[in-house]
């Protein structure tokens, strides 16, 4: 069993996000889900970004921090989007990350600690060719420097433009690329659960 955080994307605790996380329940992990927007859900990507912006992404990044410390420390961090923020910085910097789960966006490793990606802990980074916010604004180009930095690093990228693709209950839901990012989560969580810790 893996222990796991799970940060939900800029749309906030949808009922797609809950879904994934008693999918990853049901495969005997141990899913933590904590609520960085505090009670508040989007219908809509652009006013859960502008939420975030006006709480203020540091805010919300900490909000994440904090849930993480008042758990221990053999974690596997998983993001969504505006999750990754948090999910990547504790990945890089907090003592005993046991891996990392980038969904639909990535960071370059710089912004974090050292700014190089921590020895024994495995990562994915998965998105869409043509989605814009992942292929046009650098997530794409950071999560191939990552791969490219450690030998434990894998990037899935998938046919299409959505977004928040593995998410069941936003128009951007893709079924066939949200059944193939969910096999391959859960292998990745097998294999982490399997190795000894580092």
């Amino acid at each position: 069993m893996a222990e796991i955080v799970l940060f939900h994307h800029a749309q906030g605790l949808t009922s797609g996000v809950h879904g994934f996380a008693e999918r990853l329940r049901g495969a005997g992990h141990r899913v933590h889900v904590p609520d960085l927007y505090e009670g508040r859900v989007f219908d809509d990507l652009d006013a859960g970004v502008d939420h975030a912006r006006e709480v203020g992404f540091d805010v919300v990044a900490g909000r994440g921090r904090a849930a993480a410390e008042a758990l221990g420390e053999e974690l596997v961090y998983i993001g969504m989007s505006l999750g990754v923020i948090p999910a990547q910085e504790l990945a890089q910097t907090r003592p005993g990350a046991r891996g990392a789960l980038l969904l639909y966006s990535c960071v370059p490793t710089s912004e974090f600690g050292d700014g190089r990606w921590p020895a024994g802990v495995p990562v994915q980074v998965h998105g869409k060719e043509g989605d814009p916010s992942f292929a046009e604004e650098g997530d794409i180009d950071a999560a191939r420097e990552l791969v490219a930095s450690t030998d434990d690093a894998e990037l899935f990228v998938y046919p299409g433009d959505q977004h928040l693709f593995a998410d069941s209950s936003l128009p951007a839901y893709d079924q066939q690329a949200a059944e193939l990012l969910e096999e391959r989560v859960l292998a990745f969580l097998d294999r982490v659960d399997a190795a000894p810790p580092a």
